[in-house]
């Protein structure tokens, strides 16, 4: 079980703002970490970490790593991380970047042979693709069977194909290690197909926590799908409004009433559902 109780104050996108968090985790839990640029993901994945301090408790299976009184270094918590910035050591071939953190030729084999990079063992970093550097990176922070992984959007730079072969390599690894993963994602499929447990975050707050489903599957009563996103335009056809809404990569256009129209007027995130045949479109207020 991880336990997490800390604060720290952080200058945000929009100025000054208090990371303020309280949360558990089971052990062996796959957790995404979602929210807005600026919400405070990535400081509390570095403080989970060891690598910036915060005020509070991080304690995990009975073992404080933080407190009043202590504070374990990153070095000593055993954490596995990968992050957008590969920071391989390009002077190195593959195996030798996984062999400097454990000299565990056995365990480096068969991270390989997971990750199907045994053929290019040899390599040098700089002669690879993104996905398979991204590959080498996650062999690298396996290398001391951590007890906690955490991932900063580790597959945000890579094309959908990447993405998807790279996400059954990580639930692969996940499973057989029998670690706690943290992975920080604004992708809501990747989210759905690799989490057990989301923790949402804004303006250094948590405003929800629960399973994908429970997060992001909003339906209720007759409705037969519900989903957020961005509203981008109105426009009129004819006798008729069409609004234009932004969900991830995809763009979805709803045939609105010129009363839904003036209603949406300045909204900016937006609710579709649909009862029966009949969608309806709502402006989100925060």
């Amino acid at each position: 079980m991880l336990k997490v109780d800390i604060k720290k104050e952080l200058l945000g996108a929009n100025g000054d703002m208090s990371l303020d968090v309280s949360f558990c985790i089971k052990e062996r839990s796959f957790v995404a970490l979602f929210g807005e640029s600026g919400s405070g993901k990535t400081t509390l994945l570095r403080i989970l970490g060891g690598l910036q301090k915060a005020s509070g408790k991080i304690e995990i299976d009975g073992v404080v790593w933080q407190d009043s009184k202590r504070f374990v270094s990153a070095q000593k918590r055993g954490i596995g991380f990968v992050f957008q910035d590969y920071a391989l050591f390009e002077n190195m071939s593959i195996f030798e970047n996984l062999l400097f953190v454990n000299n565990d030729k056995k365990l480096a084999e068969h991270l390989l042979n997971i990750t199907n990079l045994t053929a290019l063992k040899e390599r040098s970093p700089k002669t690879l693709s993104g996905g398979q550097k991204q590959r080498v990176a996650l062999c690298r922070a396996m290398m001391n069977r951590p007890k906690l992984l955490l991932m900063d959007e580790p597959l945000s730079a890579l094309d959908l194909s990447m993405r998807e072969k790279l996400q059954l390599e990580i639930l692969t690894m996940h499973k057989e290690f029998g670690m706690t993963t943290i992975m920080v994602s604004h992708d809501i499929g990747e989210i759905y197909k690799m989490s057990d447990y989301v923790i949402v975050l804004k303006h250094g707050k948590i405003v929800k926590k629960g399973s994908v489903k429970e997060l992001f599957l909003q339906t209720s009563g007759s409705q037969k799908f519900s989903f957020e996103g961005e509203l981008l335009d109105i426009f009129k056809v004819d006798a008729i409004y069409v609004a234009v809404v932004g969900v991830g990569q995809q763009l979805t256009q709803v045939v609105i009433s010129k009363m839904e129209a003036d209603e949406l007027k300045g909204a900016k995130r937006v609710r579709v559902s649909t009862k029966a045949f009949a969608p309806v479109i709502q402006k989100i207020t925060s």
